[in-house]
């Protein structure tokens, strides 16, 4: 089958019409971001602010324009909404309502995002290896890796094929028994996503919205780390059941991951606890630990904000290896030590979920 090719996307462009402007869409300049992969497309459409959600009917048509190209079998169109300038201020401050009911994932029980204040510390890994301690409870589980910059998931599942469409939805992909999706099984590795905010916040409500997820007891979110756009998207367009906060002894990174609590708190998202990664060093020689981030801040400030502490994750060269072959610990050596502490936040998690307030035995290991 042929590859689709640049110029044939954007001929196919240049004769889909702006109904505001009569020109075309590739005249006007509203493309931006194009991305080919094999037989799978992927661009933005921008538009001015003011037209918001009345430009869908010409995101759709742009889209399926693209679809008749011979060899391609996915599209992915995101419509952005681009202002130039600073936002006028509001008349007069007023303190932040608690938002609306926010409409959930058909077929998705629960949403849960696993989140951090900076990189570095390990969330990514967290992330994955709790959506496979879900899974071995026996639940239903979809990771979503959020991170539209700096995509881990394609690495640590070891996962470089590219996902299928069935009519408007895109088939998330299978691996170790969960269900998966990435901005990074669509472009290159090496490809840079040079993306402003509006255009990270749109993708990210479509691989929520236009994926098949369903039927999941629970989606992991990966999110990128930091409190920006992209995550003040989640929090506020996509119906949370709680956040998972990962973050290292010291207090540099506690530092972020009291903002990144702050963040949800202020979005009405919960907290389902906060959790020390790379808590602890066991020498693989001598079996002695060594608290080289220090040891015992994380379960402090959880104390301190009064949020669940969720346990302590060490530091093994096993389970960075296994990342970095695309196997994780929980998938790869699912009754070593190391994946019990993951099983053991997992089974905290579920019990959080299920709102039973009984407490779920928390494994340490020092």
């Amino acid at each position: 089958m042929p590859q689709p090719t640049q110029d044939a996307v954007l001929s196919a462009l240049a004769r889909v019409k702006d109904p505001d402007t009569g020109r075309s869409v590739i005249d006007a300049g509203m493309i931006q971001g194009l991305v080919i992969k094999g037989s799978n497309v992927g661009f933005s459409l921008e538009v001015p602010p003011a037209r918001g959600p009345q430009a869908e009917p010409l995101r759709k048509a742009c889209e399926a324009a693209v679809s008749a190209i011979a060899g391609v079998t996915s599209v992915t169109a995101v419509l952005t909404a681009h202002r130039d300038g600073p936002a006028a201020p509001p008349s007069r401050p007023s303190p932040s309502p608690r938002p609306a009911p926010r409409a959930g994932l058909d077929g998705v029980n629960a949403v849960i995002a696993v989140a951090s204040g900076k990189g570095g510390v390990g969330k990514s890994t967290v992330a994955a290896n709790l959506a496979l301690a879900l899974a071995r409870l026996g639940l239903k589980v979809g990771l979503l890796d959020a991170d539209i910059y700096g995509p881990s998931l394609p690495r640590l599942f070891a996962i470089d094929e590219k996902p299928k469409a069935e009519g408007q939805k895109l088939l998330p992909i299978m691996k170790y028994g969960i269900k998966t999706m990435s901005i990074g099984f669509l472009v290159p590795p090496d490809q840079a996503m040079i993306w402003r905010g509006p255009m990270v916040q749109s993708a990210l409500t479509q691989m929520l919205g236009d994926v098949a997820w369903a039927p999941l007891d629970v989606l992991v979110v990966d999110m990128p780390p930091g409190t920006g756009d992209a995550q003040l998207t989640m929090a506020q367009q996509v119906p949370l059941k709680g956040a998972l906060i990962v973050s290292t002894p010291q207090d540099l990174a506690l530092i972020d991951a009291r903002r990144g609590i702050a963040m949800f708190q202020k979005t009405h998202v919960p907290i389902l606890g906060l959790i020390e990664n790379m808590s602890v060093f066991i020498c693989p020689h001598c079996g002695e630990p060594s608290h080289i981030f220090g040891h015992g801040g994380a379960r402090q400030t959880a104390e301190d904000l009064g949020v669940p502490f969720l346990g302590e994750i060490p530091l093994v060269g096993q389970i960075r290896a296994l990342s970095d072959a695309g196997t994780p610990i929980v998938a790869h050596a699912p009754d070593s030590r190391e994946a019990q502490a993951f099983l053991a936040l997992a089974r905290e998690v579920a019990t959080r979920l299920e709102g039973t307030g009984r407490a779920a035995p928390r494994l340490v290991l020092e």
